[in-house]
Order: C-alpha cells, then sequence, then structure tokens
C-alpha cells in the first residue's frame, strides 16, 4: 500500500510499454498489477503541482488556480499553439517560454482511434504518443518554435483531426493506417502552407522528415466492450481487476480512470 500526490504515469518504450505511477516520493510499477485486485482511495486533498498549496479544486490538470493564472504551462497557447504570443512580448514567463516554445518540435501523425495530427517538443517523442494511446505515430514535420508547429498543424487540421476518441481508443479496435501514404498526400495538400511559413521565418522553417512508422504495443490483457469511468470527485474509490494500461488509463474489469485527471490529488493504492 502507498499513499501520495500523484503524478501523471510515467512510460518506457518496450513490448508493451512499461508503466510507473509518481505517488509521493515514489514510482510504483503499475504492469505488475495486470490481473489482480487494485483498489485507489482518494483521500479528498488536493495539491497544486507547481506550488505544493492545499487547493478545493485542481485547474489544467494538477495546478491551483492562481497557478492556472499565472504560469506560461497553463496558458492557451498551450492548447492552441498557434496563437504563441512570445513574440509580442506578451508571453507569462519569458524564461519558460524560450525553454519550452522556442525550441524545434515535430507535426506528427498517430492512429490513436484513427488518424490524427498533433504535435510534440522533440524532448516529448515518444511519450506524447504514449499518453494519447497511439498505437502508430511518425513525425512529418520539424519546425523551429512552437508557433510554426501550430500554424503547420492549423493547415493540416483541414483534412484530419487533431482530437483523440477515447473511447474508441479504449476499446483496442484500432485498424492499422498507412501513415507514409497519409502523410505523402497530406504534404501535397498544405504544399502551399509550408511555402508561405518558410517565405515569413525563413527558408528551412519547416523542414519535412523522412521517418518510418513507429508501432506501439500496451500492457492489455482485455479490453472493454462498454466504457464506464470512474470519477473520484463523486466517488473515492476506483477498484476493479486491472485488465489494461494505455494512454494515461487503468482498465479495470469494473470501469476506467484517466489517472493523468487526478494529477495533484492524494490517493491510496492498495493491491490484492
Amino acid at each position: 500500500m502507498l499513499s501520495g500526490n500523484i503524478e501523471k504515469m510515467v512510460t518506457q518504450l518496450q513490448d508493451p510499454v512499461d508503466y510507473a505511477l509518481p505517488i509521493g516520493d515514489d514510482q510504483l510499477p503499475m504492469n505488475q498489477f495486470l490481473d489482480r485486485s487494485l483498489t485507489l482511495k482518494y483521500s479528498g486533498e488536493i495539491h497544486c503541482i507547481a506550488c505544493g498549496v492545499k487547493t478545493k479544486k485542481s485547474f489544467s490538470q494538477g495546478y491551483c488556480y492562481r497557478c492556472c493564472q499565472r504560469l506560461a504551462q497553463c496558458d492557451m497557447c498551450i492548447v492552441k499553439p498557434e496563437t504563441c504570443h512570445y513574440h509580442l512580448g506578451t508571453c507569462r514567463e519569458p524564461e519558460w517560454g524560450e525553454q519550452h516554445c522556442m525550441i524545434p518540435h515535430y507535426v506528427y501523425l498517430a492512429n490513436s482511434s484513427g488518424l490524427k495530427v498533433g504535435i510534440t517538443r522533440s524532448s516529448q517523442v515518444p511519450t506524447r504518443w504514449i499518453d494519447q494511446g497511439a498505437v502508430q505515430a511518425m513525425p512529418i514535420l520539424r519546425v523551429q518554435t512552437r508557433r510554426q508547429s501550430g500554424l503547420m498543424e492549423m493547415a493540416i487540421r483541414q483534412y484530419v483531426t487533431d482530437k483523440t476518441n477515447w473511447r474508441a481508443m479504449l476499446k483496442g479496435d484500432t485498424v492499422d493506417i498507412d501513415l507514409a501514404q497519409e502523410r505523402d498526400t497530406l504534404l501535397d495538400q498544405i504544399g502551399d502552407e509550408i511555402r508561405a511559413v518558410n517565405e515569413e521565418f525563413g527558408e528551412g522553417a519547416v523542414e519535412i522528415v523522412d521517418e518510418p512508422t513507429l508501432d506501439i504495443t500496451y500492457p492489455v490483457l482485455a479490453y472493454p466492450t462498454k466504457i464506464k469511468s470512474f470519477n473520484l470527485d463523486k466517488d473515492p474509490e476506483a477498484s476493479g481487476t486491472l485488465q489494461g494500461i494505455k494512454g494515461q488509463y487503468l482498465i479495470f474489469d469494473t470501469g476506467v480512470i484517466n489517472l493523468r485527471k487526478y494529477t495533484g490529488y492524494h490517493l491510496t493504492v492498495d493491491a490484492a
């Protein structure tokens, strides 16, 4: 039994993905609990993952209201990178922006519940794909800043969604996609937008990436046929036989729970 404030699960790309849950000062290996009875109990306490203060409600997956309002990592441009305003001199934390946004990013294609487009810092490959439950992923463009990645993602969104259907992802019936073929089709369709960004920011701002598809497998014994979600804010206990882990979800025989949603929550984890 372990108790403490949790953060999103840490992953390692293996076959299948290896998961560990940061809880308090420990990291709890999660794959070991497959096919075992597991119980999560919420104590009612939440602590901000940035400042540590006790908060009644979590904002932006783990922050208190004050940090959510003042930290750059909680700004709207994190969700909509094309709205990055660092270049306007209005970034909430310019130093943070230089470290996390004014650096190379990838635009990628993934197959989590079907074809989707997304962006990520190069340092977050393949973590970003695993967190989304993608079974296939491939970077297709490399750009110099987060804003540029947002502009390219916005162009591709004309043809491909940037959303994951989490229910479909958890049912595990995703069909393989020829990502290389999809990449080639999309690059033809957005040729004008690529040229426009290169003209605005300088030749080479957008580079086409030619990398193979990465296939990802997850530690899942059985996928649910119907999706029922645990809500710790309404019922402080989630329990059942652990049948799998995918994305940031635990899949029980009794329901599923997105642990990332409860970042900063104080939980007790007990296994039989």
